[in-house]
């Protein structure tokens, strides 16, 4: 594990590893688990799944519910944790991360989000930059960390970024033809934020240098007695209740 001094700063900073140089312990500590979720029967994981994955993987903590934006943390380190479903995740250029619900509405009291869409979209990213304030009062070096996955033919892509505050002023807000928000910069379409539901969507560009692996082998799916056996399952764990209903 590596200790950087930054810049202007006493303090050090704690990190596991370079930032997107996955040791191969990682890899392989990834892989393994989900061997592990696909020989017990998940055809495919969630989210929450995911997280618990890659903090096992860097013996990391997994939060449960997220501290601001942080879903996993290590030593000071924490990660925004995001996985997205792809046919092709050696192949893909750009995917659509899902951050959460930011609500003008109850943070800034904008009653109406199409009066001035500006300020509405303006509000959405001031909500995603308080969650990422929140998250740096509890940790010193703060990433994302993105997996894209294809469990039918277990193929991964994975990378990571260090999370900022976004210039809130640099993006133009647009209404689609389906009355959701899109916020660019340029002619690049970066964020999406529907009024219904509040969904906050950032569209990540996949980087060059993003570590690809696939599991190169047919993973066998667990009898249900071979993981009862191996549990020592015994009938008299079940317990008939009687249950008297008083109404």
């Amino acid at each position: 594990m590596r200790k950087v001094r930054t810049r202007g700063s006493t303090r050090l900073r704690h990190e596991p590893y370079p930032l997107n140089e996955f040791p191969a312990s990682v890899i392989q500590g990834i892989a393994k688990r989900i061997v592990h979720l696909k020989a017990v029967g998940h055809a495919d994981m969630t989210g929450d799944q995911f997280s618990r994955i890659f903090a096992d993987s860097i013996s990391g903590m997994s939060y449960g519910k997220p501290l601001g934006v942080a879903d996993v943390a290590w030593n000071g380190c924490c990660w925004s944790v995001k996985t997205v479903q792809s046919g092709r995740p050696f192949d893909v250029e750009l995917v659509r991360l899902i951050s959460g619900r930011n609500s003008p509405s109850y943070s800034a009291d904008i009653d109406n989000p199409f009066e001035d869409i500006q300020a509405t979209g303006t509000a959405v990213l001031d909500i995603y930059n308080q969650r990422i304030a929140q998250a740096r009062d509890e940790h010193d070096d703060l990433r994302q960390v993105t997996f894209i996955r294809d469990m039918g033919s277990q193929e991964f892509t994975i990378f990571e970024k260090i999370i900022t505050p976004l210039a809130t002023n640099n993006y133009e807000w647009r209404l689609n033809k389906r009355n959701n928000l899109e916020g660019y910069i340029g002619e690049r379409h970066v964020f999406t934020w529907q009024p219904h539901g509040s969904q906050f969507t950032i569209l990540e560009p996949v980087p060059p240098g993003a570590t690809r692996f696939k599991i190169d082998h047919s993973v066998p799916i667990l009898e249900m007695q071979h993981v009862l056996r191996l549990a020592r399952f015994k009938p008299e764990w079940v317990k008939m209740i009687k249950w008297e209903n008083d109404g």
